[in-house]
């Protein structure tokens, strides 16, 4: 399954249900998943190994980050994902890593939000509108939200405001200061600095995805209450890495997001809670992707494998 078949059966409001169960499922033991792995190339890029093993099935995605691609024409993301039958081994699907990775980042972004932004939260952000950007924006949209996104390139901002009929935040400092935010950057440059997280704020940062990057200033960190995807990553590859090393936070100070769904930990506990939600990426998400894309396609129209 290409780009473009992924996008067609699996819609942003889909693929926030599917990795909602994929967290739930994870949380409570159901799904497994073995530490990814990095094979890094910097200041190039890296490549990162990611397998999963849950509802029937296992996964693998092997894909890349590299952010000066987009400079020599070619896409930040590649990749493959592969699915197999989890109790015969067969290999059933190979599907293009980056339309998987760009629908469950958009789809956590804004799970994040739901989950722990105010009730009355008024305005969302997202900061950064590149391929995950844009489908952290989608995200939004599709559940019913306004959205602006500002980008450092303002032509590609109004280029995916004017493709998704959403707005352009007028400067960094307004869409910064919106009450749900997320950040889709490269993650080589701390774009919330001491001072600059408000009460009631949600961020869902997204960019520090692994080890060397942040969005936010560790100082920011004490300020506000701290949700991760999964601690193993995030406290060696992820936005709270920095901290973990510098012994500033511990893991008693962060709450997985899964279980904040499944009611076993608290979320927001007060309106004037700012709440960070880091996130590295899992494949249990990926495999949710996957599966909802095989469950809603018509697989007798797609191409045959050849081994």
């Amino acid at each position: 399954m290409d780009r473009d078949a992924v996008e067609a059966v699996v819609s942003p409001e889909r693929a926030v249900d599917a990795v909602r169960d994929a967290f739930v499922a994870h949380a409570r033991g159901e799904w497994s998943m073995p530490p990814k792995v990095y094979v890094t190339n910097y200041p190039a890029g890296d490549f990162r190994a990611m397998p999963a093993l849950g509802g029937g099935h296992a996964l693998l995605k092997w894909i890349t980050s590299f952010p000066g691609n987009p400079s020599h024409g070619l896409p930040t993301v590649m990749g493959i994902v592969l699915v197999s039958n989890a109790s015969t081994g067969e290999l059933q699907a190979v599907l293009d890593a980056a339309s998987v990775t760009a629908l469950r980042t958009g789809a956590a972004a804004v799970l994040a939000a739901e989950t722990l932004g105010r009730g009355d939260a008024e305005t969302a952000a997202v900061i950064g509108a590149g391929v995950n950007g844009r489908a952290a924006a989608r995200a939004f949209l599709a559940r019913g939200r306004a959205v602006a996104l500002w980008d450092v390139d303002p032509a590609r901002a109004e280029l995916v405001a004017a493709e998704l009929g959403c707005s352009v935040a007028g400067s960094q400092e307004e869409a910064l200061a919106a009450d749900l935010l997320v950040t889709v950057t490269p993650g080589h440059e701390v774009v919330l600095g001491e001072g600059r997280l408000h009460p009631g704020q949600h961020v869902s940062l997204m960019g520090a995805d692994g080890p060397g990057k942040a969005e936010v200033a560790d100082a920011e960190l004490a300020r506000a209450l701290l949700f991760c995807d999964d601690w193993e990553q995030a406290s060696h590859g992820g936005e709270l890495a920095h901290a973990v090393e510098a012994d500033l936070i511990t893991r008693d100070d962060v709450t997985e997001l899964g279980h904040v769904l499944t009611g076993e930990r608290p979320g927001r506990q007060h309106p004037h809670d700012i709440t960070l939600f880091d996130s590295t990426g899992l494949a249990i998400q990926d495999l949710a992707i996957a599966i909802a894309a095989l469950e809603a396609a018509d697989t007798d129209q797609l191409p045959r494998l050849t081994l």
